[in-house]
Formats: C-alpha cells, structure tokens, sequence
C-alpha cells in the first residue's frame, strides 16, 4: 500500500498503523477506541517487530487514516492478496450477494451502506466486494464486481436480483457459468418455467434428505433441457437448462412443516444432482459470510459513518474473516479471536508473521 497521507502528517507510519488494527479486529475489537486500548495493552509485544517511533497511535489516528484511506485502491489490494492466497480456482462455485451494513448511516440520511460480495465456496474465502453506488443498486454493482475477479470455468450463482440479461452475457463473456435464481422481477421468464414444469416431463430428477439442526429437509430438484417455453430464450446468452427445486421442511421442535418452489435458469448442462449441490453451494455467502460478519464481528451495528470508514472496515473484517477461516485450528471464529487475544503466539501465526 502506498501512503496516502500528507507527509509532514506521518507521525505513525502505515505498517504500524495497518498491523495494529488487524491484530485488534483478530481479537474482538470493533471501533477505534478498542483498537487504540488493544495496541497500548500490547505495546511491549507490538514493539518487538513494529518500529512505533510515537508509541500506540490514538484512536483519532485510526479514525482519520480509514477515513481518509481511498477504498476502491484498498480493495484492489485485498482482490490482489486473495488471489495470492487462493488454491487455484476452477470449477468453483462462486456465489455473489448483498448485505446491508444497517447501523453505518450518515445523519439524516435513510439509505445504509450495501455491499456486494462474491464468495468462493471451496476455497472458502472472499474474492472481493464492491460498495453500492447511492441511487443505484446490486444490477449495476455485480457487472462491476465480475469484471473485478476471475471467474474463468466457474459457476456464478446469483439471486434473483441478478437475474438479468446483461449479467448473464457478462458472465459468459468472462468464461463462467451461469445458475441465476427467477423471481417476479422477471414475471414473464418465471411464467414460461412454470409452464414448462407444467407441461413437460423433466429430463432428470434427484432427491435428497437432509435430517439436522432439528429439522427434517426433503429437496427435489427437477431439470428440463427443452426451451420451447421459454419466449426469447435467445436473449438469456447460452442458456441450456431450467431447474425447479421443491422443498419441504418439518421443524421437529413446534412440529411444523414449511413447503416452497424455487426456479433457475442456467447455462450449464448437467445433472439434477449436480444443480443440487451448486445451488446448495449459494448460501454458503449466508452462512460463511454474511452470518459470521453479523454474529461474529457485529458488522451490522457498525455506526462508523463518514467518510469511507464503513467501507473499508468492511474490507478489514472480510480480510480477518479469511485469515481466521484458513488457519487449520478445529474451532469457531469466535473461539480463534479469544485464543488470538489470549494467546500471542498464535496471533503471530494468524499474521503469519
């Protein structure tokens, strides 16, 4: 990263600055004033390998560097490292969704942070993220987002909020696959897959049973080849197949049983059984991601504001999240912060100093 303070400013530097706050957010901390408490209380430690020529830097340093620190250059840096530290990325299912950062609002203001992220699920880590433009939403974000990463023989799974046709031809221009969820925002596509399920037998079907957490699951998924259907199929770029997922959920606990139909359209060709594992694959950003940041990191109380604070918070939290994530220790995110804040050692091991 290069400096992007004014220099007669510089009276921390930026590796000092940068290797402190990973170290605080590795161990619990949240906001500034934590991270500034964390550095002072691990100041003999830190001054083995940091230089610190003005000790600990205030919690108005790490405020004002974030602040000011330009996050789309940030963020290539994080793309840049991901890639650095990725298995090579092939047949990988990427999934790519928004989440809103709720508390980061600015006064007066009624329009949240949202970020959009795309997780790699094998390789279990973020391959970027990209902010949400004010007056603007993920349609425009997720094109931006796959010029950004590699997604070459991946399949790209998307709601149904990307579920349109320019990122189908963006992806398929890229070299992936496409498998994009189908919803009423595409009202006549959704009612020419409902007629095809209507009228055609399905080429494949595969069922599974998933009986944990308390509950008993029964998944069917059904794939059709034939596209007669489907009005301007030629628009949708290489689509092969329609696929329609009817599950049912008994809840063991209140005794109750949840039914619903979810449909795709996709450009790849093949088995049911493999769609079920692709589609499967799509909430492991909910799951891995969205829900480790708002449980684990309390992302979604973040009150930090102006500036590109949120942002590149954001960023910080999704870096430690990955360090967390591949360090081989059997235990949650939460248990891996407590031994990093308790045991140096093993921090310096997450830093992979």
């Amino acid at each position: 990263m290069k400096d992007h303070r004014i220099e007669r400013k510089k009276e921390d530097l930026l590796t000092d600055i940068i290797v402190i706050t990973m170290s605080a957010v590795i161990c619990g901390a949240e906001n500034w004033n934590q991270i500034e408490m964390f550095g002072k209380s691990k100041h003999d430690w830190f001054k083995t390998f940091l230089e610190l020529p003005n000790g600990i830097p205030s919690h108005d340093t790490f405020n004002r560097f974030f602040a000011a620190l330009d996050p789309d250059k940030f963020e290539n840096i994080f793309w840049e490292w991901v890639k650095s530290i990725s298995k090579k990325i092939t047949n990988e299912v990427i999934s790519i969704d928004g989440k809103t950062i709720r508390g980061a609002k600015e006064h007066g203001n009624t329009s949240a942070i949202h970020m959009v992220s795309a997780w790699a699920n094998s390789n279990n880590l973020v391959l970027g993220q990209l902010k949400v433009k004010k007056k603007s939403n993920e349609i425009t974000a997720i094109p931006e987002l796959l010029d950004a990463i590699f997604i070459k023989d991946c399949i790209i799974t998307i709601d149904a909020m990307g579920c349109q046709i320019a990122i189908a031809k963006k992806v398929i221009k890229k070299g992936g696959n496409y498998i994009l969820a189908v919803k009423g925002n595409q009202k006549t596509l959704q009612q020419n897959i409902e007629d095809s399920f209507r009228f055609l037998k399905p080429d494949d079907v595969s069922e599974s049973l998933d009986a944990e957490h308390g509950r008993v699951e029964e998944r069917t998924c059904s794939v059709i080849k034939n596209l007669e259907y489907i009005e301007n199929s030629k628009d949708w770029k290489d689509i092969k197949t329609i696929i329609k997922i009817d599950s049912s959920r008994y809840f063991k606990s209140t005794k109750k049983q949840e039914n619903s139909t979810r449909i795709y359209i996709s450009s790849l060709d093949v088995s049911a059984e493999n769609f079920q594992e692709y589609i499967r694959s799509h909430w492991g950003i909910e799951n891995k991601l969205h829900w480790c940041l708002d449980v684990g990191f309390r992302e979604d109380a973040s009150r930090k504001r102006t500036g590109d604070r949120a942002q590149n918070f954001s960023a910080i939290n999704k870096i430690v999240l990955t360090m967390l994530k591949k360090d081989n220790l059997k235990a949650s995110i939460m248990t891996k912060r407590l031994n990093a804040g308790w045991n140096e050692a093993y921090l310096k091991k997450i830093l992979e100093f």
